[in-house]
């Protein structure tokens, strides 16, 4: 595979399918790697190419589907009601393996959703201590793998429509943010090249997407 595309993990998820099309909108090839097949359908709806692939259990070679690519996001997830173990096997080393194919498949760019509790998950009162744990372990991993990386820590997700305006910085208090929005930022972190080597949290706000990165 040579075609420069970006391969998105998760790519039927809540965010992964919104990013699919902005992608594909502004003239990119998107490979979207999906667990159940049933899904591929929605994914060719919007563009995208389905790669089937179990990040947990699946025996191939993931570095064979992200080779050629120019980027990839991982955008997956064990989702909610998964219990601990799931968010390792998923949240942690699901992200994890695609750093590793990335790596073995010449892949440079890597972009991480995590969320905003992973910058310090052992903070009491977040309620979901596993989930972050796992988040920020794929986060330290990401960092030192030698990849390009993005880290983008979202606040609490909604379906709300996006504005295009957000806050970013690397310690926000909490906040809330449309996945539109979501989506909207990482495409524009992947069209960022100052974003690169730098993690950072996003909840909604007034500065329009492209100004808010470009103050990172």
């Amino acid at each position: 595979m040579s075609d420069g595309a970006v391969v998105i993990a998760g790519a039927h998820g809540k965010i992964g399918l919104r990013l699919g099309r902005l992608l594909v909108g502004t003239g990119h090839t998107v490979r979207g790697i999906i667990r159940n097949p049933d899904q591929g359908a929605d994914l060719e709806a919007v563009g995208v190419t389905p790669i089937v692939f179990d990040l947990e259990h699946d025996d191939r070679d993931l570095a064979d589907e992200v080779t050629g690519a120019t980027a990839a996001v991982f955008a997956a997830g064990a989702g909610p009601g998964s219990g601990d173990k799931r968010k390792e096997t998923m949240d942690r080393d699901g992200a994890i393996r695609l750093i590793e194919a990335c790596r073995k498949g010449e892949v440079q760019r890597y972009v991480m959703v995590s969320a905003m509790g992973a910058r310090d998950p052992d903070l009491p009162g977040d309620g979901f201590p596993a989930y972050l744990r796992a988040k920020a372990q794929a986060d330290a991993a990401l960092m030192r793998s030698g990849l390009q990386w993005t880290i983008v820590r979202p606040g609490g997700l909604t379906d709300d429509p996006g504005t295009g305006r957000v806050t970013v910085g690397e310690e926000l208090s909490r906040g809330s943010i449309a996945r539109d929005d979501v989506a909207a930022v990482l495409a524009a972190v992947l069209a960022t090249p100052a974003t690169i080597g730098r993690a950072f949290d996003v909840i909604s706000g007034t500065t329009p997407i492209e100004e808010a990165l470009a103050a990172l």
